[in-house]
């Protein structure tokens, strides 16, 4: 056995060795393997292996380059062209798809030009897909703990020849979410665009020549001084714009761009870090809102928003839902959910045909579908013929079918394709919640199957609503069962107050507060028989003497803790502790005499009061309950019955309660 001992240890270290190098090329950095011919560079990279997925579709990177000079390619292997000399830091940003690893880091590599060319032309990926003068493009979806880019990008549209100058401004962290999403690490600008305050872009708007402006305070409340001259209406409008705008969010970064010639188009390069403590909910959508607000007076003031959902994985094919946490206080059955189904062909040849089945919860009513937006964009097949481009949908009542027919979806692994974004498409689409819809999660997924492909299936989109506060009263009126302990009320009447969760479906907590102020109640004190008296100088017999007390309690009384449950929407049962204390006992003692008179003729009545005791917050009560209501038990008027268990004394109690909650 001894001799096996040396070739143990050595398997053991080189599986030791093997699990250390899978770790670093796990974490290591994109190598940038640059070609330089003259001033043309070809790009290449050394990744990590991937690690496919168990039962996804087949992993890949996708790649994101800045080549350091304001230019940029999303291809694998891209051809740059620098039209000066120097030294150009350049970056890639590989994002891992299906992949369960982490992505690959990035580190600039820097690659030295030593020819010069004014005349070189680059081929430009599109970036600028609708009409506006401001957009923004993300490389990856954000994934909490990742860094990634955002693309800024924004042009001279004018109809003049004259440049423009103006300020974008990057709005982000939502203030809809608790906690802080993203961070701007690193800004990478080659136009001069300059970083730039609040109250500086305040005083670059048009007309601010006439405008003498109070300080803007720091929490973004424009405020104008009046003077001779009245600001313009387009002047206050837009700031009013600004102000709304930035209300939605907790961060805000300005920069200053100056002179962009027309049709000229300039991108700025952010670095932004997607904080491990962000929104949990890896479903999430989360928006990043841009505004460009020029100079001109001419010129209105434009914004772009990107949607983007927190996703745990990276994946192109994704479905999100606008707005996942609802108040259902204000959602009725008109209330619209917007949905988003993005898909991206992965494969090496184009596809004609993408079917989109979406699975629809019961909360949701098929028959209200309003598709609003698509990619590609294409008329509906019954006012088509041939073979022409349409898009079809199949509606069931659990169920929504899109069907992209007779089109050219390019794949990513396709010879000739270069940009990502003519591989991708969606199907943007509103419903309604249906009239019998419950206080209950409802989750959507999609099935997207391209040409005769094996499905590929989508993440769970979730829609939730909030918890919200439903406050409520209660009249009541308890009676004591058996025996009365000494010292209390056979009855009592209570005002009670509620709070629990609004509608809740099943299951909720609610606790309760009661001032509750007994009627007066006697409580004999003792008797003595025999003795004398004189009364007006005249010797009586007393016959007897007793003594009682009127008591008289205020007392609060608490629910610390109450569970209950609505078996429907008009029954509902509870049980939990109350705790009771009384606030005061004001005691008043009498005493009462039967006297005979002394000629032997009959007996009269004496009585009188002998004192006053008042306590406070002296006595303390625990019980023990459960209850039934009938009625509209999530919101409305309802009536109940309540069986107490008290401990120290033990006795029972019944209430019967009118209650209402708002």
């Amino acid at each position: 056995m001894t001799s096996y001992k040396p070739l143990l240890l050595l398997m053991l270290l080189l599986c030791m060795m093997g699990a250390a190098q899978a770790q670093v090329n796990d974490t290591a950095a994109a190598e940038i393997n640059p070609q330089v011919d003259n001033n043309q560079v070809k790009f290449d990279a050394s990744l990590r292996p991937l690690r496919q997925i168990a039962g996804a579709p087949a992993s890949f990177y996708s790649y994101f380059w800045e080549f350091g000079d304001g230019s940029y390619s999303f291809e694998k292997n891209p051809v740059h062209i620098y039209k000066d000399t120097g030294d150009y830091d350049v970056r890639l940003y590989a994002t891992n798809n299906y992949d369960d690893g982490k992505k690959p880091n990035t580190r600039p590599r820097r690659v030295r030009v030593n020819n010069r060319s004014m005349l070189a032309e680059n081929k430009k990926p599109v970036f600028f897909t609708g009409e506006g003068s401001l957009e923004i493009k993300s490389n990856q979806m954000p994934k909490p703990g990742e860094d990634m880019v955002l693309l800024i990008g924004y042009r001279n549209k004018s109809n003049t020849a004259a440049p423009i100058s103006g300020s974008v401004m990057l709005l982000y962290n939502e203030k809809q979410f608790n906690q802080n999403c993203f961070d701007i690490s690193e800004t990478r600008s080659y136009h001069q665009e300059k970083t730039i305050s609040l109250e500086s872009m305040m005083a670059w708007l048009p007309n601010s020549d006439l405008i003498e402006e109070q300080a803007i305070n720091s929490k973004g409340i424009f405020t104008v001084a009046a003077g001779t001259n009245t600001p313009t209406a387009d002047r206050r409008q837009m700031m009013q714009q600004i102000k709304q705008e930035m209300n939605s969010f907790r961060k805000h970064t300005i920069w200053r761009i100056n002179n962009v010639e027309k049709g000229e188009e300039q991108f700025m390069f952010l670095t932004i870090n997607t904080l491990p403590e962000m929104i949990s909910d890896t479903n999430a959508v989360v928006t990043i809102s841009g505004l460009f607000v020029p100079d001109d007076p001419s010129m209105d003031m434009e914004k772009f928003n990107l949607e983007m959902q927190v996703v745990a994985s990276h994946d192109p094919n994704r479905m999100m839902l606008k707005n996942k946490k609802l108040n259902y206080r204000f959602t009725g059955k008109n209330r619209e959910n917007a949905y988003k189904v993005q898909f991206q062909n992965t494969g090496k040849g184009p596809a004609k045909r993408v079917a989109i089945t979406v699975t629809i919860p019961g909360l949701l009513n098929t028959a209200s579908l309003e598709v609003v937006g698509m990619k590609p964009e294409c008329p509906w097949c019954n006012t088509t013929s041939g073979t022409q481009s349409c898009i079809d949908t199949v509606v069931t009542k659990d169920s929504i079918q899109f069907i992209f027919n007779n089109i050219y979806l390019p794949g990513t692994q396709q010879d000739g394709v270069n940009d990502p974004d003519s591989t991708k498409g969606y199907i943007k689409y509103r419903i309604r919640f249906s009239k019998k819809m419950h206080k209950v999660p409802f989750q959507s997924r999609a099935a997207i199957v391209f040409d005769k492909n094996e499905p590929i299936y989508t993440n769970r989109s979730t829609g939730s609503f909030r918890k919200g506060i439903s406050p409520g009263i209660i009249l009541a009126f308890g009676s004591t069962l058996g025996s009365v302990p000494a010292g209390m009320a056979a009855q009592r009447y209570s005002l009670g107050f509620t709070v629990s969760e609004y509608a809740a479906y099943k299951r909720y907590f609610q606790w309760e507060l009661f001032l509750r102020s007994d009627p007066s109640f006697e409580q004999f004190a003792g008797r003595r028989q025999g003795g004398d008296t004189i009364i007006n100088g005249t010797n009586y017999k007393v016959q007897y003497r007793e003594g009682y007390e009127k008591i008289k309690v205020a007392s609060v009384e608490v629910v610390p803790v109450q569970l209950r449950y609505n078996l429907t929407s008009f029954v509902s049962a509870g049980v939990g502790a109350l705790v009771s204390g009384e606030i005061s006992r004001n005691i008043t003692r009498y005493e009462r005499a039967l006297i005979a008179n002394p000629n032997g003729t009959g007996t009269f009545t004496l009585e009188g009061e002998t004192g006053k005791q008042k306590k406070s917050f002296t006595t303390m009560r625990g019980a023990l309950f459960a209850d039934v209501q009938l009625g509209k038990v999530r919101t409305g008027p309802a009536l109940g019955v309540r069986l107490f268990q008290y401990m120290n004394p033990s006795y029972q109690n019944i209430m019967l309660y009118a209650s209402w909650k708002f």
